[in-house]
């Protein structure tokens, strides 16, 4: 859906779309504003209390499982309300302490795949406290060693690859933890050709839950940026996902990793062919490549007049006039623009 600028040259004709009703893409707008809001304080909650039960383990005291459950649930139940809200949440998320914000936005891309593959309620339980719980072993780790900004060397590395198992003993140590549950913390790291660590287990070894978390934990390391490393764009590091499928992840987990995400992720700043730059704001489930996306810029870089809603799916185009798509995404903050402010 899209609002035309009369000015507009070149591109106006394939623009011409739903224009005498551009109401439901801006309810849209809203409810995602909404829930992306609502998303924010959940994560900001659940956050601060990771970071109170992190604090806790460090001084050699139990986890309490039930109050990290407790503190994660409202962001799961954001992901079944909106998902793409909450996954332009977790794209977006502040600085902050990476391990506790990197397992809950692990926990949120877990969620989001397996709602989408269809995993059940109890699987989804186990799935997002592995994930949120992935990296407690680095609690026990030494200081320097977390706050090393470089390459690590063999000695380094041998260490840090402990952590997987030392957090699984951890959680196991606590009440009500499901082996599945400390699977995932031990396994997540693992890779079906057996590449990864702490043990080289491959193929289906690797548990369901586990291959899901070490999917997600990718992605999401790859798109925050560290000290020691740029963030990719969500488009780069799903195209190096796809490049990865079949040796180090599952054929099928990645591509319905992309389905549930989209090719371009809501929240994704882009720029179209027409040079135009926006933020895409949500997905069509059967062409990845046409979501629906709020035009801020034209091709000049300047601020439209007036902000258009357009739905890249539903477009007028004939042999004589050009078809819109996105050419490529840009990298959050470019031409002064923060995603964010356009959710809240």
């Amino acid at each position: 859906y899209v609002y035309v600028d009369t000015d507009y040259k070149g591109y106006e004709h394939a623009m011409k779309l739903a224009i005498k009703d551009p109401e439901p893409a801006q309810n849209r707008r809203e409810v995602l504003g909404r829930e992306y809001r609502q998303a924010k304080i959940s994560f900001a909650s659940a956050s601060a209390t990771l970071d109170n039960v992190y604090d806790t383990l460090r001084e050699g005291k139990g986890v309490d499982i039930h109050k990290v459950k407790k503190a994660v649930s409202p962001l799961i139940e954001s992901v079944f309300r909106n998902a793409e809200a909450v996954a332009a949440l977790v794209r977006l998320k502040e600085s902050g302490n990476y391990r506790y914000q990197h397992g809950l936005s692990m926990a949120v891309w877990a969620a989001i795949l397996g709602k989408h593959i269809g995993l059940h309620k109890q699987e989804l339980e186990k799935l997002v406290l592995g994930c949120t719980m992935c990296d407690v072993g680095m609690t026990q780790l030494p200081a320097d060693l977390l706050e090393h900004s470089g390459d690590l060397d063999a000695k380094q590395k041998k260490i840090v690859r402990a952590h997987p198992t030392i957090g699984a003993e951890i959680l196991a140590s606590a009440q009500d933890v499901d082996a599945e549950v400390l699977a995932i913390i031990e396994l997540h790291h693992e890779r079906i050709d057996g590449s990864g660590y702490p043990m080289g287990v491959e193929g289906f070894a690797v548990p369901l839950l586990a291959r899901i978390a070490g999917l997600v934990d990718t992605y999401d390391a790859m798109i925050t940026p560290r000290p020691y490393a740029e963030a990719r764009t969500s488009h780069g590091a799903i195209q190096e996902l796809l490049d990865l499928k079949g040796s180090k992840f599952q054929d099928s987990l990645v591509e319905q990793f992309v389905q549930a995400i989209g090719l371009f992720p809501t929240g994704s700043l882009v720029e179209l062919n027409s040079g135009d730059v926006g933020i895409v704001l949500s997905q069509n489930s059967t062409r990845r490549l046409k979501p629906e996306v709020l035009l801020i810029l034209h091709k000049a870089k300047g601020p439209l007049s007036e902000r258009r809603i357009i739905d890249l799916a539903k477009q007028d185009v004939d042999d004589t006039h050009p078809e819109l798509w996105i050419s490529r995404e840009l990298p959050e903050g470019s031409y002064g623009i923060s995603s964010d402010e356009f959710f809240i």
